[in-house]
């Protein structure tokens, strides 16, 4: 199983975001920045079980809740998609909430 941890303490606006997910995650050259290309990535990277922990989880939910719903909501997609096509679901996000 794969684990990414995410400080959610840097995670202040949409640039932020996206850049310390890229970091993160490893995620190529070419990503796009924007929240299909991160629907895209982390999809990608979930072949097998992975844990996306997300520290700070309330600090983001209290200052940042678009940002904080953002990741729960495309990683409910990102799993919703893989069982449409009869993968299984492999995402699993922790926060400290």
């Amino acid at each position: 199983m794969q684990t990414f941890r995410i400080k959610g303490k840097r995670l202040k606006n949409w640039k932020t975001f996206h850049s310390e997910f890229k970091k993160e995650m490893n995620f190529p050259d070419y990503y796009g920045e924007n929240i299909n290309a991160w629907i895209d990535c982390v999809d990608e990277l979930t072949d097998e079980p992975t844990i996306l922990q997300i520290d700070n989880g309330k600090y983001l939910k209290e200052n940042e809740p678009e940002l904080f719903n953002a990741i729960l909501e495309c990683g409910a997609f990102v799993n919703y998609r893989k069982i449409e096509v009869g993968e299984k679901p492999n995402l699993m996000i922790a926060t400290d909430y």
